[in-house]
C-alpha cells in the first residue's frame, strides 16, 4: 500500500503561498485534491506526496523546503493515534518500539527501524519508503527526517540533538544550515537515511500512562493495513543490507531457516528468482547512487557487491542502455537544483 496520510502535508499550502507560489496548482498537478493536504483522515499516494513536495521546492526556489515544512509542524499531533501511543509509553525505547510496529497505521508506504551499531553505545534510526524506482526525492527525505526530529525532541526535550544525521542525497545547502537545524553532524551520500543516536538516551523515562497506552495500541492493531512483509519483501530488505558484503543464496536462505533449494522454490512461487531479486536491488541502488550522489564508480561498484568497476559498467549497459558516466550525466541534467560547487566543498560527505 504505497500511501501515506494527508497530514504529512500539514502546513504545505500555507508555506507554499508564503513563498510566492500557488499551492493548489501544485497539488492538483501532483494528482492531489487541495483539501486533502493536512487531512489526517485521508490517505494520499506516496508518489503524489513526493511530487507535491519536490515541485514546491522547485517552484519557490526554497532549497530547504522540506526542512522548513517539517519545522512549522506542531509536533506529534500530526501522527494522530500513533502520537498518543508515543506520548503514553513508559520510556523512550518503548516509544520507539511502538513507532516501529505501528508506523504503517500512519503511512503504509514507510518503514522505520532501530538497530545497535558498533559497541552498542549507539543506535541507528532508519526511515525509508517501501517503494521501488522512486523519483528524486531529496526534499521529501529531509521532510521525513525533520518530522522524526520533531518526535525525538518531543520525547527527549526541545534541545535534543542526534549525534549524526544521514542523507542519501547530496547536500542541498551549506553545512552550517544543517548543523543549525539538526544540531548533529550532517552526512551525505550515505547508504541509508536516518540518525545516529546515543543508546543511553533511549532509557529515559516518559510520563507513563499504561491504561491509555494499552487502549490506543489495541485501537492501532485494528487499523494496521494488511502486512507487506511477505517472503519477497523481506528477502529484498535483507539483500539490500547484505549487498556490500555479498548477498549469496546460501546466506539469505539461512536467515530464513530454509535450505537454499527450498528458499529458491518459495521465491519462484512468488514469481521471481533469487538472481532476479538481487539484480533488481542492485539496479535500484545503482540508480539512486548515480542520480543522487557524486560517489565514485569504484565505490558504487563495491556497494553493489561487485569486485570490479567493469562489472558495474556491464550491468549499467544492460539496465540503462549506457555507461554509468553517461547515465549520471543524463539523470543529473534532468534533475533540477543540483548542489553548487561551493556547497559541495563545504558539506558533501562530511565525516565525524
Amino acid at each position: 500500500m504505497s500511501v501515506i496520510r494527508g497530514s504529512v502535508l500539514t502546513g504545505y499550502r500555507e508555506q507554499v503561498a508564503e513563498l510566492g507560489a500557488d499551492p493548489d496548482v501544485l497539488l492538483r498537478a501532483a494528482g492531489l485534491r487541495p483539501e486533502d493536504a493536512g487531512n489526517h483522515d485521508v490517505f494520499i499516494p506516496y508518489l503524489s506526496h513526493i511530487k507535491a513536495v519536490e515541485s514546491a521546492a522547485e517552484a519557490t526556489g526554497a532549497i530547504d523546503f522540506g526542512r522548513q515544512l517539517a519545522a512549522r509542524r506542531q509536533g506529534v499531533e500530526i501522527l494522530g493515534p500513533l502520537g498518543v501511543a508515543l506520548r503514553t509509553a513508559p520510556k523512550v525505547s518503548d516509544a520507539f518500539d511502538i513507532a516501529v510496529k505501528y508506523v504503517s497505521a500512519y503511512g503504509p508506504a514507510l518503514a522505520i527501524s532501530l538497530q545497535p551499531t558498533g559497541s552498542g553505545e549507539r543506535v541507528f534510526y532508519e526511515i525509508r519508503p517501501l517503494l521501488d524506482r522512486l523519483p528524486p526525492h531529496a526534499q521529501t527525505q529531509e521532510l521525513a527526517l525533520g518530522m522524526s526530529l520533531k518526535v525525538f525532541r518531543f520525547l527527549l526535550g526541545p534541545e535534543y540533538s542526534p549525534l549524526q544525521v544521514h542523507h542519501t542525497h547530496r547536500a542541498l545547502a551549506p553545512r552550517k544550515d544543517y548543523l543549525a537545524y539538526y544540531g548533529g553532524g550532517p552526512r551525505f551520500e550515505q547508504p541509508r537515511a536516518g540518525f545516529t543516536l546515543r543508546a543511553r538516551d533511549l532509557e529515559r523515562p516518559l510520563s507513563r500512562d499504561r491504561a491509555a497506552n494499552e487502549v490506543i495500541r489495541r485501537y492501532l492493531d485494528t487499523v494496521l493495513p494488511p502486512s507487506e512483509t511477505g517472503l519477497t519483501f523481506r528477502a529484498t530488505e535483507l539483500v539490500s543490507r547484505l549487498l556490500p558484503t555479498g548477498a549469496t543464496l546460501d546466506m539469505v536462505a539461512k536467515q530464513f531457516a530454509m535450505h537454499p533449494r527450498t528458499f529458491q522454490r518459495r521465491l519462484e512461487a512468488h514469481g521471481t528468482t533469487f538472481a532476479d531479486l538481487v539484480d533488481d536491488v542492485r539496479r535500484d541502488v545503482a540508480e539512486r547512487y548515480l542520480r543522487d550522489t557524486d560517489l565514485s564508480f569504484t565505490y558504487i561498484a563495491r556497494e553493489l557487491g561487485y569486485s570490479e568497476q567493469s562489472t558495474l559498467t556491464r550491468a549499467c549497459q544492460r539496465w540503462f542502455g549506457t555507461s554509468p558516466r553517461n547515465y549520471r550525466k543524463r539523470v543529473t541534467t534532468e534533475t533540477p537544483s543540483r548542489v553548487t560547487s561551493d556547497v559541495k566543498n563545504q558539506s558533501s560527505r562530511v565525516k565525524f
